[in-house]
């Protein structure tokens, strides 16, 4: 757990998903993206060490991302850290996991409610094919290569609401910041999710971070802008999440 105070007394508590393909990354590999946002939302953040595919193919990780979840909102005593409701996060395949962790304690809800989602330039839809997978499919950091790798390995049933999320019914979903980077094969499936979600009566910020790559967020030593629009949309769901709390 990552907390920028010693102490606090009860509030929400951010549940992390890290990116990777559902097969690379870890706790540690984004530990400064989780300490980034527990230091820009004033918020415990809980990183999760999900199981990886090949060895652990779906549904392992949405598997784990829930129960992840689920015991976080009811082991406050164990964390030190009374949760009055979940933020849910995470960056590329951690996007597709809050997404799908949403919709399954919307449906089944926990011990606390969850009061935000923050999808990070998300995987949100495994079928069908998007302007931005042909525009940025090669040379933009996450070629088509790489992800049909990441999916053969992962082994998802691509129709099912916790592969494809953006296929399902999104009312009732936690307010939302959505998140996606401009030059980013995955940009039109997180846009067509972020207007199913207004259509949909879900209160929707969304942010794209201008000429920006798929993983952004965590080359912020190597791309300088990235700091910024990283700061950007913190701001966004540090605002959302003061009004939120207000109500």
């Amino acid at each position: 757990m990552y907390d920028a105070r010693a102490e606090r007394g009860p509030g929400p508590v951010l549940v992390f998903y890290h990116g990777g393909g559902y097969a690379l990354g870890s706790i540690d590999t984004h530990a400064a993206l989780a300490v980034e946002i527990a230091r820009k939302l004033d918020i415990p953040v809980v990183s999760v060490e999900y199981r990886l595919a090949p060895e652990h193919p779906w549904p392992a990780a949405p598997d784990d991302g829930e129960a992840a979840a689920r015991w976080v909102a009811a082991n406050g005593k164990a964390l030190s850290r009374q949760a009055t409701g979940l933020v849910l996060g995470g960056d590329s395949a951690g996007a597709n996991l809050t997404l799908v962790v949403a919709a399954a304690l919307r449906d089944a809800p926990a011990a606390v409610p969850v009061i935000l989602q923050i999808p990070i330039y998300p995987a949100a839809d495994f079928i069908g094919r998007y302007p931005s997978q042909q525009a940025f499919g090669k040379g933009y950091g996450l070629d088509e290569s790489a992800t049909a790798l990441f999916q053969k390995h992962y082994a998802a049933d691509p129709k099912s609401l916790r592969t494809s999320p953006l296929l399902g019914d999104l009312k009732g979903l936690p307010p939302t910041v959505l998140v996606t980077a401009g030059l980013d094969p995955l940009r039109d499936q997180g846009r067509a999710y972020a207007a199913k979600l207004i259509e949909s009566g879900v209160p929707t910020a969304y942010y794209e971070g201008k000429g920006l790559v798929h993983g952004f967020a965590t080359f912020r030593k190597a791309i300088p802008s990235a700091q910024q629009d990283t700061d950007n949309f913190l701001l966004l769901a540090k605002t959302m999440l003061a009004e939120i709390e207000m109500k």
